[in-house]
């Protein structure tokens, strides 16, 4: 199952075809090997950069005839590890390298942390490269993988490198070839087939990761197809994954649609539901805001998206959405019109949907509140077919009755048909407006004159009190004419005043729920108003800050529409001409979109500034510590070499051994402390910076060890123990600063521990942090002096120079409060001190890496 993508940034750039897996085993370099040695045979100059066979003689037999690079060796923690050698296949350039595990992390001492920044490099070299990943390794599923399987991934390779490669292919297998596989012995040596298949390749494992591989290379096809139609300017929809859209009104048969919908969308894998509501500039009747907050929160409840589009014409609204994002389905409610509103409306919205769906296949949904509303509300402004209605109307409704009356002569007065025309000229006003209420009105005098009036079939009126009762009949027309013109002009105002407060309403909230404002405010800009794309640009220059464009892709020609937002930038909306009605709830959306720039400017500033009050604080801390330690081993020192010059005493050698050892652990510590003004220094000259990185913390512990003072160093195996949660994750630290905040506080713990008490040093996950205890078993710290401990030449009674290495707990909490983590004091059950170091952990709100 492959997939073409969009070629590369540039022109030089390599290719990148990437075979991905649902789980190990299924063949993916057994593939990559297959195609290398096609090309090979058609004149590629093929390498093989890094391979791991894993012991398959298969794999390792498909090997034979290829160029396999060396490798680079590289030494860590006393061990040697081969890498990709970078470097010698950059300078070699051949047309085609292989690499195999993108996810891998790299031996610390290369250029990059991670394979995948490597392969990176290779192809901005113009270098084609072919490599492989499984589904668990990708960033966006790790969490869901560690759900399915319990074990969590600490190598993870970003979706975005994937999504860029020019082919994806997916290596599939059943789950039960898979296991077969295993059994025979080709996957993993035999003494640990047994233990892959009753944990990690159990059948259950192996049907989900196979099923998220498959949805995944799915969703990069689907971009692919929606590309290849906007490049090709095909409007029509292809059926290619059911996507069902649910027009509501805000009525209360919104949630009886919402769920046939969401049953329709869930009878094919993989099917979407879309939930819209159009704005129109007059409003909508039975529209509730409360309602449909309510029905919003049911289709994001049953897995389906909101939106809000704005459109005066409901029907094309409707099917341009639809259309817009392929939509195959498009479910409405039948109408709650009653049979006299649909006499004198006309056909509904859906029914003109119906005609006009070409091939979106239209439900229309029974519900409890069919034919059960209400007459449209008086004065609506008119379409043009409505116009035209009462134009008509006014011309002929007057001949109607004149010959429906006519049959009835002598049975009625002319009051009563007066009144009978005057009821004609009323419904006229509610179908056309006040103009063709004005032509009716007109019609309607002359003919109550020509034939009801004596004498008869003439204009002429023969007695006082007819002419009376024709000119009230006329009066009385233009001012109710009037008036339902006047009061349909303000229903009309109240109306579009309550559609921008829906629709702005709805923009807030969702900019609220929203992580990044100004991509979620473009996006509803687009969405609101129908339009093809909007950006966000510098009034001088056209520089994009932004930009948001519709599933097509970017926008071709079509009618752009700007609006000013703050003194330095403007919005411009890409698609239909806007009506200038809309102009008034486009500048909300750029004072929003203003507001949200501001935020993301002060945001940059806010950024710019922290590393410079990180800084500050680490420049407070090491002051405080270095004042507090300097003073105690430097008198030590002073006096042991004093005491050793000074003619006047006569010392054993035993006495000069002590004197000497004491200078030399007081010099010490003086090196140390003097490593920290140098350290310092370099901070207010801004060429010590924080350099966070993420760490495990199985990689720092044992380092902080190594660099514990005298007399703890080393640690005997019974002066500590460990107890680290599984799955801790990585933390976002700098590892030397991290070690010395380790070794201060295991030493403060130890130095306050009775001999042959252990100290405790546990690890566990907690949210976005990791949590490092270090408990003591020693005499405590009282509530009132736990603030006191963290302050500058506090030892809580200590005082000898044996003590601490002048770095001091004052140190430690502001090493940790520039990393973003924190230092406090707890109690241990049963006495003594547990010393809390809170870390930021490297991938907040997401599995552990």
């Amino acid at each position: 199952m492959a997939r073409d993508l969009a070629p590369g940034t540039g022109p030089h750039r390599g290719r990148l075809r990437v075979y991905l897996g649902s789980a190990p085993g299924v063949g993916k370099t057994y593939r990559m090997l297959d195609e290398a040695r096609r090309r090979q045979d058609r004149g590629a100059e093929v390498v093989v950069g890094y391979i791991e066979c894993h012991g398959r003689r298969h794999t390792e037999a498909m090997l034979d005839g290829l160029d396999v690079a060396p490798r680079a060796r590289r030494l860590y923690r006393d061990a040697e590890f081969e890498e990709m050698d970078l470097d010698a296949l950059l300078a070699r350039r051949p047309s085609l390298v292989l690499v195999d595990e993108l996810a891998h992390t790299n031996v610390p001492g290369g250029r990059h942390a991670k394979r995948w920044q490597d392969v990176e490099e290779l192809l901005a070299a113009g270098i084609d490269v072919i490599t492989t990943v499984n589904v668990q390794h990708l960033e966006s599923l790790n969490d869901v993988v560690q759900k399915i399987t319990g074990i969590p991934q600490r190598e993870t390779v970003p979706d975005e490198v994937v999504r860029r490669a020019d082919q994806i292919e997916l290596v599939d297998m059943a789950p039960q070839a898979l296991r077969r596989r295993m059994a025979h012995g080709n996957v993993y040596r035999a003494e640990k087939v047994d233990a892959a298949l009753s944990n990690y390749f159990r059948v259950g494992n192996l049907t989900a990761l196979r099923e998220l591989a498959l949805l995944w290379v799915a969703g990069r096809v689907d971009e692919g197809l929606r590309d290849y139609r906007a490049s090709h300017r095909i409007d029509r929809v292809w059926e290619t994954r059911e996507r069902v859209v649910v027009a509501l009104t805000g009525g209360p048969e919104g949630e009886t649609l919402i769920r046939r919908a969401a049953r329709i969308a869930d009878r094919t894998a993989g099917g979407d539901l879309l939930a819209v509501h159009v704005t129109r500039s007059d409003g909508l009747a039975g529209a509730s805001s409360g309602a449909l907050a309510q029905q919003r929160q049911l289709v994001e409840a049953l897995g389906g998206s909101y939106h809000v589009v704005v459109g005066d014409d409901i029907p094309t609204a409707l099917l341009a959405f639809a259309r817009a994002h392929d939509a195959t389905q498009l479910v409405l409610g039948t109408s709650r019109r009653g049979r006299i509103t649909r006499l004198l409306t006309g056909p509904g919205i859906g029914e003109t949907t119906v005609d006009g769906s070409e091939d979106i296949d239209v439900h229309m949904v029974t519900h409890a509140f069919t034919g059960r509303g209400r007459l449209p509300p008086l004065g609506r402004r008119h379409s043009r077919r409505r116009t035209v209605a009462g134009y008509a109307a006014g011309l002929v409704l007057p001949w109607l009755l004149t010959a429906g009356l006519s049959q009835s002569r002598g049975t009625v007065n002319l009051t009563t048909d007066a009144l009978i025309f005057q009821l004609g000229v009323v419904v006229v006003a509610l179908l056309g407006g006040a103009t063709s209420a004005l032509l009716a009105s007109l019609v309607a005098s002359l003919l109550l004159n020509y034939f009801f009036i004596p004498p008869l079939h003439t204009l002429t009126i023969g007695e006082t009190n007819n002419l009376v009762a024709l000119l009230v009949f006329a009066a009385v027309a233009l001012t109710v004419s009037t008036v339902v013109d006047h009061a349909g002009r303000l229903t009309t105002r109240a109306a579009r005043a309550t559609a921008e407060a829906e629709t702005l309403s709805t923009l807030a909230g969702s900019v609220l729920r929203g992580a990044d404002a100004l991509p979620a405010l473009l996006e509803k800009s687009r969405t609101a108003f129908g339009m093809d794309s909007v950006a966000l640009l510098e009034r001088t220059g056209g520089a994009v800050l932004a930009r948001c464009d519709g599933e097509g892709g970017p926008a071709g020609p079509g009618e752009t529409t700007e609006v000013p937002v703050g003194a330095d930038a403007l919005l411009a909306l890409t698609g239909r001409r806007l009506p200038a009605a809309d102009q008034r709830v486009l500048t909300a959306f750029a004072a929003h979109v203003a507001a949200a720039l501001e935020r993301d400017r002060l945001a940059v500033v806010a950024a710019e500034v922290e590393p410079i009050r990180a800084a500050d604080r680490m420049r407070t801390a090491l002051l405080a510590a270095v004042s507090h330690d300097l003073r105690t081993p430097l008198a030590a020192a002073l006096a042991s070499v004093g005491s050793l010059r000074s003619p006047d005493v006569e010392f054993s050698a035993e006495d000069r051994a002590e004197l000497l050892a004491t200078a030399d652990e007081s010099l010490v510590k003086l090196t140390r402390l003097v490593d920290n003004l140098l350290d310092m220094s370099r901070l207010q000259a801004g060429a010590l910076t924080l350099h966070l990185a993420e760490t495990h913390l199985d990689e720092i512990l044992p380092r902080a060890l190594d660099t514990l003072p005298d007399p703890y160093a080393p640690v005997r195996p019974f002066d500590l123990t460990f107890d680290i949660e599984e799955g801790v994750p990585a933390v976002l630290v700098d590892p030397p600063l991290l070690e010395r905040v380790l070794a201060n506080v295991i030493a403060n713990a130890l130095r306050h521990t009775a001999p042959g008490t252990p100290v405790l040093v546990a690890a566990s996950h907690l949210g976005d942090q990791v949590e490092v205890r270090v408990i003591d078993r020693g005499p405590g710290i009282a509530v009132e002096d736990r603030d006191r401990v963290f302050l500058p030449f506090q030892r809580l009674g200590d005082t000898d120079n044996t003590t601490g290495v002048g770095l001091g707990l004052a140190l430690s909490r502001g090493l940790a409060e520039a990393m973003g983590g924190g230092l406090e004091v707890e109690d241990t059950p049963g006495g003594g001190t547990t010393m809390l170091l809170t870390l930021p952990a490297a991938h907040p709100g997401g599995a552990p890496a």
